[in-house]
């Protein structure tokens, strides 16, 4: 079937209008962290429904949401060239690939809420099922092909400062999709005209009332913990070096000890440490907690006693979480988080389970003529975990890209106090990736109502309190290190009680309204003209 007999229309026009839908789609990219262009968003979704509403055929319609969602993720996605080109001797020839064959993948779920849209008439019931229906795609994009929830509208929120904060806060109640559905709302609604922007600018009052409300609730007392974030900034093409494990292993040891002198010294002069090195607070007291990045230990620490013994050591005989690869019992690697005692013994190990499809493992789904991941990759773990270590709150390790998933990241049959975010960015450079990816991970910190410590290779190592606020921050590419009282925890809002059920409802409810309405005009309609 050609396109001009899919959509109805001469080729020629066809192809102009895929292209608008195309232009669009990349214009609404500019929302996202780090841009945060927030108006584009009141100009690319009132011009993807008014293109829809031109559409004289059901495809049509399909077509034109996918070219809107194949130029949103190739313009949203570009950082994943960055990770190829650290390789690029080898893998040279997915460069061209990569991007556009993902942006292909994804682009359908806008595609299906453009088609379904179509079916209504143009006005406030179209805007409502369009958001729905993109809303249900964001909770299918979670699970299918073992899922790829990166870049959900509702990160175009999670900009810095109080407004941000804000904004974010109904998450805590419907969670990242359900907050993108009322995304997608908010920027539909100008297209109904002067009515539309009045009841956007309510929706926009009410939300941000609810935040303002919500951001206020006290989180219970702090733990009493001071982490130590630790941030080796070492460069992807470097990190797995032979010669270069000493000079690795030792930076990260130095860090670790001028961390726990500096929170020492804080304790000792004034209960703070200095203002220059640390964002502790009154908080920061008690026991110390040394966090590393994902696979930051050049050595496998299950199998090295000595290397174990020298984070002991360094970390003065605090307890510390060390990302490390290691093998199991079949020889297959696992990515995985190591629990350390002050003597340098395990105490706790968790490993990986939402594992990058292309980049940890070769999914079968994926047709490419060679394996780009080598003996399969690494193998994943059981699930989410609550780690139990002496002297600390329950803590739930997150491991890079575990931390865009919303409710998969917490063992709810024991219940954490802490999220714990180790990452290797160094990939992605200096790009939008490594922001997108701070934005995910403060988005779990507020669905959970639960502090969450992040500690990056290169970077962003932050720390988010349960309602998102930042309390501390490494930028990217420094070497350092960053105290943190760690905050308190909210009780569970209702999305950490409900999960994903939160926003399925919500997505079938509107629908079951447009539908509803509809049928009441068509009796209404129906009713009149048996009378005549």
């Amino acid at each position: 079937m050609t396109l001009a007999a899919a959509g109805g229309a001469p080729p020629r026009r066809f192809w102009r209008v895929l292209l608008a839908a195309g232009v669009l789609g990349a214009l609404s990219a500019a929302a996202l962290p780090p841009l945060y262009g927030l108006p584009v968003l009141v100009v690319a979704i009132p011009g993807l429904l008014a293109l829809i509403g031109t559409s004289t055929r059901a495809r049509d319609a399909f077509w034109l949401g996918c070219a809107f969602g194949f130029g949103h993720h190739v313009f949203g996605l570009y950082w994943i060239t960055d990770a190829i080109l650290i390789e690029a001797a080898d893998f040279w020839w997915f460069v061209p690939i990569a991007v556009p064959g993902l942006a292909a993948i994804l682009a359908p779920f806008i595609g299906i809420a453009a088609l379904v849209a179509w079916f209504v008439p143009a006005g406030w019931r179209r805007v409502l099922l369009f958001a729905a229906v993109w809303m249900l795609g964001d909770l299918v994009r979670q699970f299918l092909g073992g899922g790829f929830p990166w870049n959900p509208w509702a990160s175009v929120w999670a900009f810095p400062g109080v407004a941000g904060e804000i904004m974010l806060q109904p998450i805590a109640l419907v969670g990242t999709q359900g907050v993108t559905g009322l995304t997608l709302l908010l920027a539909g609604l100008p297209a109904l005209g002067r009515r539309g922007w009045l009841a956007g600018a309510a929706l926009l009052v009410v939300w941000a009332g609810f935040g303002a409300v919500w951001r206020a609730r006290p989180a219970g007392a702090p733990p009493g913990i001071t982490a130590i974030l630790v941030q080796g900034n070492v460069a992807e093409g470097d990190k797995w070096s032979p010669e270069r494990a000493v000079t690795i292993f030792r930076r990260y040891l130095d860090l670790t000890s001028e961390g726990v002198y500096r929170a020492d010294q804080g304790r000792t002069v004034s209960g703070h440490a200095d203002s220059g090195h640390a964002d502790l607070g009154h908080g920061g007291v008690g026991q110390t907690l040394v966090i590393w990045p994902e696979t930051a230990s050049p050595y496998p620490l299950l199998d090295d006693p000595e290397a174990r013994r020298a984070i002991a050591i360094a970390a003065g005989g605090a307890p510390a979480l060390v990302g490390s690869v290691r093998r199991g019992r079949d020889g297959r690697p696992r990515n995985s988080l190591i629990a350390l005692d002050g003597k340098g013994d395990v105490i706790g190990v968790y490993d990986k389970y939402h594992l990058v499809p292309g980049g940890e493992y070769q999914p079968q789904w994926l047709p490419l003529p060679v394996d780009i991941v080598p003996g399969g990759g690494f193998a994943p773990g059981a699930g989410p975990k609550t780690l139990t270590l002496p002297g600390l709150v329950p803590v739930a390790p997150l491991i890079c890209y575990e931390a865009i998933y919303p409710h998969a990241i917490v063992d709810e049959a024991a219940r954490p106090r802490l999220l714990v975010n180790i990452t290797n960015d160094a990939w992605f450079g200096n790009s939008s990736g490594p922001r997108q990816h701070l934005a995910a991970a403060r988005m779990r910190a507020i669905e959970e109502g639960l502090p969450l410590l992040r500690a990056a290779n290169t970077g962003i190592s932050a720390a988010f309190d349960a309602h998102g606020r930042e309390v501390a921050r490494l930028g990217l590419g420094q070497t350092g290190i960053k105290l943190v009282a760690v905050p308190g925890a909210l009780p569970p809002p209702p999305f950490a009680r409900f999960g994903l059920l939160v926003p399925l409802l919500l997505g079938f409810a509107a629908i079951a309204v447009v539908i509803g309405v509809g049928l009441a005009r068509k009796w209404e309609i129906s009713g009149h003209q048996f009378k005549t």
